[in-house]
């Protein structure tokens, strides 16, 4: 049963409209310009590239808060190519579960370095990145569970697009209010950033858990038709 299910054409479920829409932009306006030689490997390594870029321009912002703008040219290039590694791997035949693996670890890494770097970068407090660092790789690996399991590729609500749109607002809002106090809760001074990661987070985790519950049930009452 394992291996008709690895046969099988991998299922993309995007419950996100906003995803949708920005994928289906993609593909119309830019996915015809890419080179006929391009593989869906070499554009996950340019997304990992500007992703990697974005990161070291978050540990140089103690020099200059213009250096979150390489921040965010990182985190648009990310998105864009992570979106069209999968568009050439569907239109030219070239989807590999080794490619697929290649593009989650490498979105695991860049969102988890991006955020550690943010907390270093004294705009954001650590704690605060701490508490969000965790969400966005369990939700991958949820994410690949389900295409091992169930040849399913299923989006979260809150999905890449929303999540490179809020560190977008907040490496913005780190440039305009640097850490201007918002909020003193019992001598912990929340910057106006802080609060944004917090509220952001919420959405994530109910995501997350969601997911990961759905999961379980759908793994327990596969494994009770296998004993079948």
């Amino acid at each position: 049963m394992l291996k008709e299910r690895e046969k099988q054409t991998v299922k993309k479920i995007i419950p996100s409209r906003l995803e949708t829409g920005f994928q289906q932009f993609l593909y119309k306006y830019i996915g015809k310009h890419i080179p006929p030689n391009m593989t869906p490997n070499q554009m996950t390594f340019i997304g990992a590239l500007f992703g990697f870029l974005g990161i070291l321009c978050t540990f140089f912002v103690f020099v200059s808060k213009y250096f979150f703008i390489g921040t965010i040219i990182g985190l648009i290039i990310h998105l864009v190519a992570d979106d069209l590694d999968g568009y050439i791997a569907r239109t030219r035949n070239m989807s590999s579960k080794a490619g697929g693996y290649l593009d989650l670890i490498t979105d695991i890494m860049f969102i988890t370095f991006l955020l550690i770097s943010i907390g270093l970068s004294g705009f954001v407090h650590l704690e605060v990145i701490v508490w969000v660092v965790p969400v966005y790789g369990l939700v991958i690996v949820t994410a690949m569970h389900y295409i091992l399991h169930f040849n399913e590729f299923l989006f979260p609500r809150f999905g890449p697009i929303e999540t490179h749109i809020s560190l977008i607002v907040i490496c913005i809002l780190c440039m305009i209010f640097e850490t201007e106090v918002i909020i003193e809760v019992k001598k912990f001074n929340f910057y106006f950033s802080d609060i944004i990661i917090i509220l952001g987070s919420i959405p994530m985790y109910f995501e997350m858990f969601r997911l990961q519950i759905q999961l379980f049930r759908r793994l327990n009452t596969l494994d009770k038709g296998d004993l079948k």
